[in-house]
């Protein structure tokens, strides 16, 4: 446990406020993906209000739980880690508050513009110029403090987890800019500078390696940091850390065409972005190995450390993930998925298995460390695991037979050439699974609520803790 002089040497303030807001913002983020899952399975639940329709849900739902839920994860994380593995004191305290003001009030204008329609209708890019321009100007804020910091490091050595957090910093800072690129004609309405096939590839381009950067590499830094940290053991091997580390910044920034098969896009392009895919298997896993195996000689933790098991049941689904992705690149396979709730089964194994779970585990470490306590209740830390990985297993199940289905359906002929079923009732097919696919979000879910729960509960009796001392002191 972290002393107290520990954590008046470094700026932890503002990380305790990133970690809270995490935290409301899981709970907020996953009951929006339970209620649009529900609008699916029972569309009367839109009450034909077009700010709570699907479409004007799926994206603030998005959009929570990537850059609510998930930059508040990596900015909690980063600022933390960073100053610990450096052993100095955030570059600066004021740029630190106004990277968490100006992250809020981004997520703030998300909250106002996307369920009135103000959209430029691209995926995990919908907000528009106004607040693409401020998203750019925070996320610089965030990278210069944090580089900066590390420019200020007492030992000359930068360990592997920054790394991760400055690719995805560098990364996702000229992707954005590049797709984001558009032509304002009223203050919340642009057309994008790229068109047709162009805009497409430029879309995907950005859109794949916003899950390859900012959800894989930035949330890597975090397991590189907090695996070794809850293990109590040095990672695995630090050359296969760096290994991993430079074969994902070469090779991530490839894939983003292996979503556009059979589109107008060049043929040897998809083709390219389905090569690399599967050529990114072996890195992937070689991380994922890397993390598993930092518990060597200490596989007992897991009977009792209900936060380790986060992290390691994260790398499972991470291993998971990154084997689908690259077989659903396939033009075999994708001629069946793609269009497909298959699609969805496997976004959601990574971004509620991977990223989810690993964001869990580095938060319950975060708060024991940043309040100097143990979690409230041990025991519903060890309820939220295993509400998370049936929830997961359950959504992710439904939407692999749901996905399958759709796509066999859709293809399917009758001897005269003719299709067998109509669009409609492969929709009407779907309905079971849809009502399963929530069952699954909500229990997923309801586990992000107990976690809040145990969250405010440990910081409570910390400050009451404190209260305590201070009048004991007085006395």
């Amino acid at each position: 446990m972290e002393t107290t002089n520990a954590n008046q040497k470094y700026n932890f303030e503002v990380v305790r406020w990133f970690s809270v807001a995490a935290c409301i913002y899981f709970v907020v983020g996953t009951l929006l993906g339970v209620y649009i899952a529900a609008e699916l399975a029972w569309p009367f639940l839109n009450f034909d209000i077009a700010e709570i329709s699907f479409g004007r849900l799926r994206p603030l739902h998005t959009n929570a739980v990537i850059f609510a839920f998930g930059g508040c994860v990596l900015m909690a994380t980063g600022f933390y880690s960073v100053q610990r593995t450096c052993g100095v004191k955030l570059w600066s305290d004021k740029l630190a508050w106004f990277t968490f003001g100006g992250w809020n009030l981004i997520i703030v204008s998300a909250v106002i513009t996307l369920p009135l329609g103000l959209t430029q209708g691209k995926e995990y890019a919908e907000l528009e110029w106004p607040i693409d321009i401020l998203i750019a100007v925070v996320w610089l804020s965030f990278s210069a403090n944090f580089i900066m910091t590390i420019a200020n490091r007492k030992s000359s050595h930068i360990y592997v987890s920054n790394w991760f957090f400055l690719g995805m910093m560098v990364m996702i800072t000229y992707l954005h800019v590049v797709n984001s690129l558009a032509i304002p004609v009223e203050l919340f309405k642009s057309y994008s500078i790229f068109s047709s096939v162009q805009d497409a590839m430029i879309q995907w381009w950005w859109g794949h390696n916003a899950v390859g950067f900012y959800l894989t590499a930035g949330f890597l830094g975090i397991m590189y940091y907090f695996v070794p940290k809850q293990a109590e053991r040095p990672i695995f091997s630090y050359r296969l850390s760096v290994i991993h580390f430079w074969a994902l910044m070469f090779g991530y920034v490839w894939l983003g065409a292996h979503h556009l098969q059979y589109t107008a896009l060049p043929d040897w392009t998809g083709s390219l972005g389905a090569a690399i895919s599967l050529a990114m298997i072996i890195p992937s896993w070689g991380g994922a190995v890397n993390g598993m195996m930092t518990l060597s000689g200490a596989w007992d933790k897991l009977r009792t450390d209900y936060i380790l098991r986060f992290m390691i049941m994260s790398l499972a689904f991470y291993v998971m993930s990154t084997f689908e992705g690259p077989v659903m690149s396939l033009k075999t396979v994708n001629a069946l998925s793609h269009y497909t709730d298959w699609t969805i089964g496997h976004v959601h194994s990574g971004a509620l298995g991977w990223v989810g779970m690993v964001a869990a585990g580095a938060l319950y470490h975060l708060v024991q460390k940043l309040w100097n306590r143990e979690m409230y209740s041990v025991q519903l830390v060890n309820l939220h695991f295993w509400m998370a990985t049936i929830g997961i297993v359950i959504y992710i199940v439904a939407m692999w037979i749901s996905g399958i289905m759709q796509g066999l359906m859709w293809r399917d002929y009758d001897e005269f050439g003719t299709l067998t079923y109509t669009f409609a009732e492969s929709v009407a097919a779907m309905h079971p699974y849809y009502v399963m696919r929530t069952v699954g979000g909500f229990i997923y879910f309801a586990g992000t609520v107990v976690m809040l729960y145990n969250v405010v509960m440990t910081i409570m009796g910390a400050s009451k803790e404190r209260s305590t001392q201070t009048a004991h002191a007085q006395a």
